[in-house]
């Protein structure tokens, strides 16, 4: 992949939330020519990683580029950049902008890497954004099949940005492409966000059938009749049909049903071994997004009457004590019906 050629000047850019995902994005953004700032809530950390130039615990083997600032003042954070990119789990993304709501200043943008439903609202985070900033501040999500390892590495990647400014979303997917790195614009935040939301849950539910031991046919029946459930829930909410079938859609979804880096995935395997949610999710050390966004999906599925049999399965399992097992075949004796329904 190589950087497009009319790509105009990097804005400066500040990276809210330093795990994984966050500090991959902010070295990416460094390396591709931006000022970049990288803020997280962990003082003892970020002091670790000024000094050693690596993010020992969520990025490890990734040394930070020389362009890439640490700042512990959120309010300098934001001052200093054009663009805010919140990279936060989907709990705390309200908390974020509410916090650097009074701190904007006319013309900043801000984007987001966030995935997942509110759980308190149901709302999707565009829309806990337009609720926290207004309509006047210009937004964009950033979503797809991508491994915060992976983007560190510098190895080829390829996600989409969303945004309702069809000009903000070209831009700002010019802006964040370079040479191992490709962004493709969208106007479908609602498609890209339940994509990301949706996949969550799903690369959960394959985990548990991977773990059980039941096999390739088993994992792509899950993954093609998720995606439909998925589809069917987006549509209901808005999105457009054809978002699916790209990187946010598919492409995240079979990236986190099948490879281990999946946090989602691992909990699932963790679950079909016998564990609990709870001793899964300290095993992995990190947020597993899929265990409150199955909780939340659940919840928005219901008030608009879209079933999603394999989100309901991984709910049952997640929070009523289902056996994994039983969870599978409870899918598998659904009622025969035409595959588009």
């Amino acid at each position: 992949m190589t950087a497009p050629s009319d790509a105009a000047p990097r804005p400066s850019v500040a990276v809210l939330g330093s795990g994984s995902w966050g500090t991959a994005l902010a070295v990416h953004l460094a390396r591709t020519g931006h000022r970049t700032v990288l803020w997280g809530i962990e003082t003892e950390e970020l002091d670790a990683m000024a000094r050693d130039r690596v993010n020992r615990r969520y990025l490890p083997g990734v040394t930070l580029p020389d362009g890439l600032e640490i700042e512990h003042d959120f309010a300098r954070a934001v001052g200093q950049a054009d663009q805010l990119l919140v990279v936060v789990p989907s709990h705390a993304f309200r908390e974020v902008l509410e916090r650097a709501k009074p701190l904007l200043r006319p013309g900043q943008r801000v984007a987001w890497a966030t995935k997942g439903f509110e759980l308190a609202t149901g709302k999707l985070p565009h829309e806990v954004a337009d609720e926290v900033l207004g309509p006047d501040v210009p937004t964009a999500v950033l979503s797809g099949p991508t491994f915060a390892k992976e983007v560190g590495a510098g190895l080829p990647s390829a996600m989409t940005v969303a945004s309702r400014d069809e000009a903000y979303a070209l831009a700002l997917a010019r802006s964040i492409s370079g040479e191992s790195f490709r962004a493709y614009a969208s106007g479908d935040m609602t498609g890209v966000e339940v994509g990301g939301a949706v996949k969550n849950v799903l690369a959960i539910g394959a985990g548990i059938s991977d773990g059980l031991g039941f096999g390739a046919n088993t994992r792509v029946a899950l993954i093609t009749r998720g995606l439909a459930e998925m589809m069917r829930l987006g549509v209901a909410l808005g999105a457009e049909r054809e978002t699916f079938m790209g990187l946010a859609g598919l492409g995240d979804l079979v990236l986190t049903c099948t490879d281990d880096q999946s946090r989602n995935r691992r909990c699932g395997l963790a679950l079909a071994a016998g564990k609990s949610a709870a001793q899964a999710q300290s095993e992995i050390g990190q947020v597993v997004e899929g265990v409150l966004a199955a909780r939340a999906v659940r919840e928005v599925a219901k008030r608009h009457g879209v079933e999603m049999p394999i989100s309901e399965q991984v709910y049952r399992v997640l929070y009523e004590g289902a056996p994994a097992r039983q969870a599978v075949y409870a899918l598998m004796g659904r009622t025969v019906k035409s595959e588009t329904d």
